[in-house]
């Protein structure tokens, strides 16, 4: 015989609720299918299997001639340039690490072009933003860790829309926005 150290009450309590548990998974799992909660009824229509969503992104083609851009700004300028290019989601589309570039400005470029992409503005403005005092004070520990400072741009469509961002480190920050912004103009 089952005995508890808290007495019968607490026991059928327990059961009571257990079963009320049941009863409702099985009520909701045995509902009419249109009955039952879709996540496009909540959120208006979801898109159909097969056709691509409403959104515009980064080519590769266009990722390509970004690069290429930021690089012959760079060979211009003298200095050695990691270069990354996300999509509009933020996910690395293309990247090239210049013969004799440091290694540590790999992570720092990919992080410069997600954060401009993140917010839809350079990775500089930002960085004025998130000082001291100021409304986005800390921001740069967020989302895996952001890149405050100038070199990553946002990408646009000739219509304005933003598709992608470019992220250069590598040399000042002044140098690596002056690439950022050669990639970014590449783009049409």
């Amino acid at each position: 015989m089952f005995r508890s150290v808290r007495g019968p009450a607490v026991v059928w309590g327990g059961i009571v609720a257990v079963g009320l548990a049941v009863a409702v998974i099985f009520s909701t799992a045995s509902r009419p299918v249109a009955a039952q909660d879709k996540p496009q009824d909540r959120a208006g229509s979801a898109p159909q299997p097969g056709k691509a969503a409403d959104t515009k992104d980064i080519t590769l083609d266009q990722a390509h001639a970004a690069l290429a851009a930021a690089q012959k700004k760079a060979d211009e300028l003298h200095i050695k340039q990691d270069i990354a290019i996300v999509d509009a989601g933020g996910n690395l589309k293309a990247f090239a690490r210049m013969d004799g570039a440091w290694l540590g400005s790999i992570d720092i470029a990919q992080k410069k072009a997600r954060t401009a992409r993140y917010f839809d503005m350079p990775s500089g403005e930002i960085g004025k933003l998130s000082q001291p005092g100021k409304p986005l004070y800390m921001i740069e520990i967020s989302n895996g860790g952001l890149i405050t400072f100038p070199g990553g741009v946002p990408i646009k469509t000739q219509d304005d829309v933003i598709i992608g961002a470019i992220g250069v480190s590598g040399s000042t920050v002044e140098n690596d926005q002056a690439c950022a912004e050669a990639g970014a103009s590449a783009v049409k």
